[in-house]
């Protein structure tokens, strides 16, 4: 670990400066399942049937349900804010200024994702107490296939500003 995250863990918060271009981090992983495609369904509404319906699914290009992709992004969050990094970050971040996403692969029931989060540029902002970051997430299946890839960008208060 380098000795500027170092210092930054010692003062329990990060905050704009201490990230790097470059940086790159690995969640922990986590298994789609029955209960999280259906749970999401009721929760969004949407019962597409390519989700909620095993005898149509099987009869698509898919063979069989995939998980929504919005729940394949809800997860990747999920993931991502459970990262040491991102709890450091938390009392510096001051919102979420842009999403982007796409998703390149479906992820079926019982496939299991992780994230590799990469800080991918860093923008001042335009007052002097904050920056901007874009984080591009991506989210990896247990054959290493990549299905989904987003890029959010979250605006972060410098360190002098931190609180």
């Amino acid at each position: 670990m380098t000795e500027r995250l170092l210092d930054a863990i010692e003062r329990c918060t990060l905050a704009y400066e201490d990230l790097e271009v470059g940086d790159r981090f690995r969640t922990a992983a986590r298994t789609v399942t029955e209960a999280d495609v259906v749970n999401f369904a009721g929760l969004s509404a949407d019962y597409n049937a390519l989700h909620t319906d095993a005898e149509f699914a099987a009869t698509t290009p898919h063979g069989g349900r995939i998980a929504h992709g919005m729940l394949v992004l809800a997860i990747a969050s999920g993931l991502s804010t459970r990262l040491p990094l991102m709890k450091l970050l938390e009392p510096s971040i001051l919102g979420l200024a842009n999403l982007e996403c796409r998703f390149t692969k479906p992820v079926k029931i019982g496939d299991t994702i992780h994230v590799v989060l990469e800080i991918a540029e860093k923008t001042p902002g335009r007052k002097p107490d904050r920056g901007t970051v874009a984080m591009k997430r991506t989210a990896v299946n247990q054959r290493g296939e990549t299905v989904m890839e987003s890029t959010w960008k979250i605006v972060v208060r410098t360190r002098g500003s931190a609180q």
